[in-house]
């Protein structure tokens, strides 16, 4: 089972606008993996999404902390959404040295920048978001892996900006 949708974002904004739509289709216990070289906008689609869900502070990087928690409200519900960034780990066994896995507990929505450096360990993604630099844009493509994925996808609403 594997549903695709694929889109080229003409500049920055179009990564906001795709943050924006996927806060509107998220669901608790969605783990959500990030590709592409650096630079290619992982963290501004992120910082996106978590803007348009509701967190109304600063999202950084958690490129030194390897991950950073955030609460926001999807159906009046208060659901935790834990934005990691493993660029800087060393080995898989520091994903579950720092209790990591733990955190994909079905409940809590998880965003993972460069999930190759735990892949051995690393919980199966429900959604895997390709981000690629092209021109002045990026292409992106989502790629649903699971039921929870997918029905992730078919809530989403975005036209990209032609």
């Amino acid at each position: 089972m594997t549903e695709h949708f694929k889109a080229h974002l003409h500049d920055e904004a179009g990564t906001a606008a795709l943050g924006a739509a996927l806060a509107r289709a998220l669901a608790p216990g969605l783990a959500i993996y990030l590709h592409g070289d650096l630079g290619a906008g992982k963290t501004a689609l992120t910082r996106a999404l978590l803007h348009a869900a509701g967190h109304a502070g600063h999202v950084k990087s958690p490129t030194y902390t390897l991950s950073e928690p955030y609460t926001v409200r999807l159906d009046g519900e208060s659901v935790n959404v834990i934005h990691f960034d493993l660029y800087r780990m060393g080995s898989a066994e520091e994903f579950l040295d720092a209790g990591f896995r733990e955190d994909f507990d079905g409940r809590n929505i998880c965003i993972v920048e460069w999930p190759e450096k735990a892949e051995p360990v690393l919980p199966p993604a429900d959604l895997n978001i390709y981000l690629n630099v092209a021109g002045s844009g990026r292409d992106v493509e989502l790629q649903a892996s699971s039921e929870l994925g997918l029905s992730c996808l078919h809530r989403l609403k975005f036209a990209p900006n032609l």
